[in-house]
């Protein structure tokens, strides 16, 4: 699996107006508890199904985007944190030491 990079607010669109489901990482550069919390999170991620398309958002560089997401997604601005979104909607929600591949795994093949 592969990271794609959340550069702009359009990709929020695209991923808003997606079927299926979607998987946005925000990461802080600048925080080890983020750093520790991605490591963990690719050393599982083989478990997600192959067709979930994996965004990843360094908040300290995009931080316009990360107030978005919020706003988009209507939950609370976390870092680390992960959002799983299923045609649309914010259907997970985790941070820090809560962020779980195997989690986002199980709520996929619910």
């Amino acid at each position: 699996m592969t990271w794609v990079n959340l550069t702009s607010v359009e990709q929020l669109d695209e991923i808003k107006n997606a079927s299926g489901f979607s998987l946005i990482f925000k990461h802080s550069t600048r925080c080890s508890i983020s750093l520790m919390a991605k490591r963990n999170f690719e050393f599982d991620w083989d478990v997600i199904p192959a067709d979930t398309k994996l965004y990843f958002l360094d908040l300290i560089s995009y931080r316009d985007i990360s107030n978005k997401i919020a706003e988009v997604f209507q939950v609370a601005h976390q870092s680390p944190q992960i959002l799983l979104i299923k045609d649309g909607d914010c259907v997970l929600e985790a941070s820090h030491s809560d962020i779980s591949a195997e989690e986002v795994a199980e709520v996929i093949a619910a």
